[in-house]
């Protein structure tokens, strides 16, 4: 059943954006869901129709918002085995492998962890977002693996999205790239857009995009005659756009092992170990992997930290690297 907000502005409350006013007054509606209600022409000034959030009010505008019925997903069920880490009546924490996307889209609208989560459970899902993406609140790429947190009910999807959107949640990511960063600790901050060249894509921009902050750390460097150059490093976001840490490591020019779209040419190592040489060459993923992810529980009201070991392939290859040269 659809729902309506109706607000007068006080003066108190004049001069700022709209999106801003209704989410401080209904805080439990996340302001990325009210920004797209407003795109979706969901939302009336003084019994006009408004599309643009950014809109300054003044003291006795009268707004109108409507929260329509949730839309049910007509998803296909797809049998995958969920690496489920942690369940409640409220949220469900997944250990997401490489190589399947979060939800459908564009060439793939059934072998996806949605579809695995209407097979596990497809009454259990918050119904708030797009109707090909129940319960998902944020996303990891295909080729990255790591944890991720699905929303069970609609509650839960707000207020995860809202702290996704306060930057309040906590994720740590860990990578291979390759060559050594200078400085070996820091933050990027920078602008990233969609890319002019490639859609698919995105890059760092002087002048256009979403603010994004990466905060990296070098926890090992790998250099010997034997191997190229490479460093592990781990990185915490203080954003979440997309594609950020991999945009993030070539705008640094050192990209991430691994990645089939953000990579650059390096020298054929002479004497390089052939076993090593062949596992990065087949590794057929970015070593890119969601350590770790923590953020209130909702219904709880306490904070709750997950931690999750790097997958086999990639661990074989930190194997390799730490084998003293011969």
């Amino acid at each position: 059943m659809k729902k309506k907000i109706n607000l007068i502005v006080r003066d108190e409350d004049k001069n700022l954006r709209v999106d801003v006013l209704i989410h401080k007054k209904k805080s439990d509606i996340s302001r990325t869901r009210i920004k797209k209600l407003i795109l979706n022409q969901k939302l009336k000034l003084n019994n006009r129709l408004l599309i643009d959030p950014s809109k300054k009010l003044i003291t006795g505008d009268i707004l109108e918002l409507v929260i329509p019925e949730p839309k049910k997903a007509s998803l296909m069920p797809f049998e995958y085995k969920l690496n489920i880490v942690y369940e409640d009546e409220d949220l469900i924490v997944l250990n997401k492998p490489a190589g399947i996307v979060m939800h459908p889209g564009a060439g793939n609208f059934n072998n996806t962890i949605v579809n695995a989560l209407m097979h596990y459970d497809k009454g259990s899902l918050s119904t708030i977002g797009d109707e090909l993406r129940p319960g998902i609140v944020h996303r990891i790429d295909k080729n990255t693996s790591g944890l991720v947190v699905i929303a069970k009910n609609n509650e839960t999807h707000e207020s995860l999205s809202s702290q996704f959107s306060n930057h309040t949640i906590k994720r740590v990511y860990q990578l291979l790239v390759w060559g050594k960063i200078r400085p070996s600790r820091g933050k990027i901050e920078t602008l990233i857009t969609r890319s002019s060249k490639n859609r698919q894509m995105m890059e760092v921009s002087k002048t256009k995009g979403k603010k994004a902050i990466t905060n990296y750390k070098t926890l090992e460097v790998f250099e010997n005659k034997k191997n190229p150059t490479l460093s592990l490093l781990e990185c915490k976001l203080e954003t979440g756009r997309t594609h950020q840490i991999r945009v993030h490591m070539n705008f640094l020019g050192n990209n991430i092992v691994g990645d089939d779209k953000y990579k650059k040419k390096f020298k054929k190592i002479k004497d390089v170990d052939p076993l090593l040489e062949n596992n990065l060459i087949k590794l057929n993923r970015q070593f890119l992997h969601a350590k770790t992810i923590g953020f209130i529980h909702p219904k709880k009201n306490k904070e709750m930290i997950f931690n999750s070991n790097l997958p086999r392939e990639l661990e074989i290859i930190l194997k390799m690297l730490r084998k003293p040269a011969k």
